[in-house]
């Protein structure tokens, strides 16, 4: 009898050695509670936690990707729209993790959503569609501050989508459409305006030469001539005669 009592003491006393015995990889943390009171964090690797008297907790040390629901915020405009978000983070301080917030990653998501809407409800419909990054900083800054005292590192906030009502949508294509037509009319009105000057500035050249413009007469005159097959009839201006007249006379006048 005592030998069999003996063989079940060692039985019990290898099954709680072996119960002791834990293993954290080198992503994981554990915190320890010896009677209700925290003694510690222990990992990564091999370590004796004592059965009853001593409890473990154990906390992922990786990045956590949390995506935040779709959420329906009313902008400074007063356009109703839905934005979802997703926020990365991870735990530096394994210890406040659990002590000081109770369900960290619960915590966060709520905290992610409220910020959401409190930030970009102060902002205008074109600041969130055009001005994302400033938007993602400023609430990255807001949940790092309050996470901080949980132990937690807030490393990036993106806004994935931001969706619009289908008026909405029409109106905010109507105004590009309109914007486009503005930029082409602008557009078209500069290239009118300096076609305008680079005339000016060319009949003032000619107006200085008159060669210059008998030249250009006649190569007009060529270039119409090459473009088309049949006989056109070009009134000839007085300025290009009148020299060719000058000339005439006074070798008239010569032989007389």
């Amino acid at each position: 009898m005592l030998i069999n009592f003996g063989f079940a003491l060692i039985i019990l006393l290898a099954l709680v050695i072996f119960a002791s015995i834990k293993i954290l990889p080198e992503y994981e943390r554990g915190v320890m509670f010896t009677l209700g009171r925290m003694t510690g964090v222990k990992g990564p690797g091999l370590f004796l936690v004592i059965p009853v008297i001593q409890k473990m907790i154990k906390v992922d040390m990786r990045v956590v990707v949390l995506d935040v629901p779709p959420q329906d915020v009313i902008s400074r405009d007063n356009v109703s729209v839905r934005v979802n978000a997703v926020v990365y983070f991870r735990v530096i301080d394994a210890d406040r993790a659990i002590v000081e917030v109770e369900h960290f990653y619960d915590a966060v998501s709520q905290l992610a959503q409220t910020t959401l809407r409190s930030v970009l409800g102060k902002h205008e419909l074109d600041e969130m569609l055009a001005e994302r990054d400033k938007l993602n900083a400023d609430i990255q800054e807001i949940l790092d501050r309050h996470t901080d005292a949980w132990g937690l590192k807030v490393a990036n906030v993106e806004i994935k989508q931001v969706d619009l009502d289908e008026s909405m949508t029409r109106a905010i294509a109507r105004q590009a459409e309109a914007e486009r037509a503005r930029r082409a009319k602008v557009i078209n009105a500069e290239g009118e305006m300096q076609a305008a000057e680079n005339l000016r500035g060319a009949a003032e050249q000619l107006a200085r030469e008159p060669q210059a413009l008998q030249l250009r007469y006649l190569q007009t005159l060529v270039d119409i001539a090459g473009e088309n097959n049949s006989t056109i009839v070009f009134p000839l201006p007085m300025d290009l005669i009148e020299p060719l007249l000058d000339a005439a006379n006074k070798m008239g006048e010569r032989k007389s």
